[in-house]
């Protein structure tokens, strides 16, 4: 997949193109809907597909008081955004300059320059400044420019009735329901970033942990024990492989000497594993139980004792 990081990046004749323009954050169920309609329009076409989406949520930059956290970072967005099969991705940088575009030269800057025969939004796709552009402008731009325009239906629960969004899924992992939100996500919540450093606690408790730099990419559930994996993905001769982890996410209360919520995780009957520097991906499948303070060192470790237990059981 070919990451272009500006317009300006687009080779001179690429496409034709059938793009699927989107704030893309999380990649879920919503998400894939809109990328696979337009795989197979490019399939008809022989087209390319390209996903377009931007560095972060626009509203960072226009409504920051009521900007909600991101599920993903733009590093996670790029490899899953691969993985759906699109063909490219183009990531543009929102600024002033990019806010103040009209919705005709936001097509001719973005959508002009792919080759672009077809696009493909959902039906709350807003774009121009002011946010003046809608579903109805872009089909008129595009008989100018020369691409159709389909506005796709939103992915709703079956049970609920309720549409799939970031929204709904950040709500439920601050709840620490990863379950559910993992069946919107179509894959399981996690968090990436590199493994730092700490206060060598759980090694010294008998349960090694890596943790977590504090400038992760992701949503971090609610704070509690999870069963989960621990992708590796600079393990030398093995890249990508996985681990069966116990995650702890919170403060550790009982010794109150975290000032921010971490992330960490025990791999799994490994004491000599050196993960420092690498970057991981944290995945997170199960909720084993809430954060809690214990009243000594042997109820905290009896307690660890019984999370890896439950947590191997859960990922049997």
């Amino acid at each position: 997949m070919t990451v272009f990081r500006s317009p300006e990046d687009v080779p001179e004749g690429f496409g034709p193109s059938v793009v699927a323009i989107g704030k893309f954050d999380g990649v879920h169920a919503g998400h894939r809907a809109i990328i696979e309609r337009a795989q197979v329009d490019a399939a008809d076409r022989g087209a390319r597909v390209v996903a377009v989406t931007f560095d972060r949520n626009p509203l960072a930059l226009l409504r920051p008081e009521i900007c909600p956290p991101s599920l993903i970072g733009v590093t996670q967005q790029i490899r899953l955004l691969a993985e759906t099969g699109v063909d490219a991705v183009l990531i543009l940088t929102f600024d002033e300059a990019l806010a103040q575009l009209s919705p005709r030269a936001f097509v001719a800057r973005v959508l002009q320059p792919l080759g672009t025969r077809a696009v493909l939004v959902g039906g709350d796709f807003r774009f121009g400044v002011g946010g003046v552009g809608t579903p109805e402008t872009l089909r008129e731009l595009g008989e100018e420019f020369g691409f159709r325009v389909d506005v796709i239906d939103d992915v709703r629960a079956v049970d609920e009735g309720r549409r799939v969004s970031s929204t709904w899924i950040r709500e439920l992992l601050a709840a620490g329901d990863v379950e559910r939100a993992a069946r919107l996500l179509g894959r399981a919540p996690s968090v990436w970033g590199e493994v730092v450093h700490g206060l060598k606690r759980g090694r010294e408790l008998g349960f090694p942990t890596a943790n977590l730099s504090a400038d992760l990419e992701g949503f971090v559930p609610a704070d509690g024990v999870y069963a989960g994996w621990l992708v590796d993905e600079e393990s030398g001769l093995r890249p990508g492989v996985r681990y069966p982890a116990a995650i702890s996410v919170g403060t550790n209360p009982t010794f109150g000497d975290v000032p921010v919520r971490q992330v960490e995780a025990y791999v799994l009957d490994e004491t000599d594993l050196d993960l420092y520097g690498h970057r991981v991906d944290v995945q997170f499948v199960e909720r084993v139980r809430g954060m809690a303070a214990f009243d000594s060192i042997d109820q905290l470790t009896t307690q660890m004792a019984d999370d890896v237990r439950r947590v191997r059981e859960a990922l049997t």
